[in-house]
Order: C-alpha cells, then sequence, then structure tokens
C-alpha cells in the first residue's frame, strides 16, 4: 500500500507563492503513474486542482488555476510538487495529493484509490 505526505502548506499574503511538496512511500509498485493535487474548503466537496501522469508527464489542470499553479514530478523519488504563484484569498484551502487513479476523469475524487493527510494553506488579503 501507497502512503503520502504532503507538506510545504503555510501561510501567506495575497500575491505571494508557496510550493507543495508530496512524497510517495511503501508500496510505490502499486499505481503510482498519475498523481494529483485536490483542494477542499469546509463544506465544499473536493475540488481537482492538477494532475501530472507518467511516462509522458501529461499534466493536468483546473481551467480556473491554470497559469498560476504548476504541477510537477520527480519520477525517481515518485514525489509531486504543486508550484502556486499570485495566490489569492480563494486559494485558502486544505490541499490533498492523491495517486492510485483508476478512472476516467482526472478531476473526479471517486476515480483516486489513495489520498495524503493534506497540507492547508491560509492566503491573507
Amino acid at each position: 500500500q501507497v502512503q503520502l505526505v504532503e507538506s510545504g502548506g503555510g501561510s501567506v499574503q495575497a500575491g505571494g507563492s508557496l510550493r507543495l511538496s508530496c512524497a510517495a512511500s511503501g508500496d510505490t509498485l502499486s499505481d503510482t503513474n498519475c498523481m494529483g493535487w485536490f483542494r477542499q474548503t469546509p463544506g465544499k466537496e473536493r475540488e481537482g486542482v492538477a494532475a501530472i501522469c507518467v511516462p509522458s508527464f501529461a499534466t493536468y489542470y483546473s481551467d480556473s488555476l491554470k497559469g498560476r499553479f504548476t504541477i510537477s514530478r520527480d519520477g525517481a523519488k515518485i514525489a509531486v510538487y504543486l508550484q502556486m504563484n499570485n495566490l489569492n484569498v480563494a486559494d485558502t484551502a486544505m490541499y490533498y495529493c492523491a495517486t492510485d487513479f483508476y478512472g476516467d476523469t482526472w478531476f473526479d475524487e471517486g476515480d483516486w484509490g489513495t489520498w495524503g493527510r493534506g497540507t492547508q494553506v491560509t492566503v491573507s488579503s
């Protein structure tokens, strides 16, 4: 079984940047071909932010976030990163890393089987 641990969250002022990291460990021979980021605020559903799949390193983004957020991964370490620039208050959320993608809709949380515990991002005005 794969375990995911996120890091890099914190508090930042609007306009600032953060880089989130997610490291996989355990049975990484499991399906970690695709790794993704989601975010969630209280009372709302988990929202797909971005995903990246190997071996092509194809990337997928939420239309509303593309251009400010960049996803990347380190194949050797089975880690995924999310560079977030020009943050605004609306980006405040718990950010989750996911893997074990078994569906066909990357932004649907139901198509991912393994999740980290999340890292909080808080953006103040």
